[in-house]
């Protein structure tokens, strides 16, 4: 007896596990922006805890408007992940529902995929940019 993993030939729990197969790939990528996520929360809260300490002493205008500009940043970073996140599980059901139904759902894939390639793009470069305005508040201070 041969096995096949082609979902056409064999049994249904053939091709289930083959677009199971299919789907976990870009799950990854799912850990991988949730971790990408807590970091951007977690320089955000940062950020707040700051900005209050601040706003009570008026000499600290400048730090004040680079924290404003750092929380502006990182929620558009924190945005831009999470769109990501979102196109990445709409290609894992895309990509499922493909296998499953034995479809080429192949026009709805790829630019979903290079979509959230994209929007990771622009949070990696947005959080860059956070960076570069952090570093400018520290060499301000010391």
């Amino acid at each position: 007896m041969r096995l096949t993993m082609d979902p056409g030939a064999g049994s249904p729990m053939l091709g289930l596990a083959k677009a199971i197969q299919l789907s976990v790939a870009p799950v990854f990528l799912l850990t991988a922006i949730a971790g990408l996520l807590s970091v951007i929360s977690n320089r955000l809260a940062r950020v707040l805890d700051r900005a209050q300490r601040l706003q009570s002493v008026r000499d600290e205008a400048m730090d004040l408007a680079l924290l404003k500009r750092r929380m502006t940043l990182l929620t558009r970073a924190s945005e831009a992940v999470t769109t990501t996140g979102v196109l990445v599980a709409a290609v894992v059901a895309v990509t499922f529902i493909s296998a499953i139904a034995v479809i080429d759902l192949t026009a709805i894939v790829v630019p979903l995929f290079v979509v959230a390639m994209l929007s990771l793009m622009v949070g990696l470069l947005t959080l860059l940019l956070d960076t570069r305005v952090s570093a400018r508040l520290i060499r301000r201070r010391f």
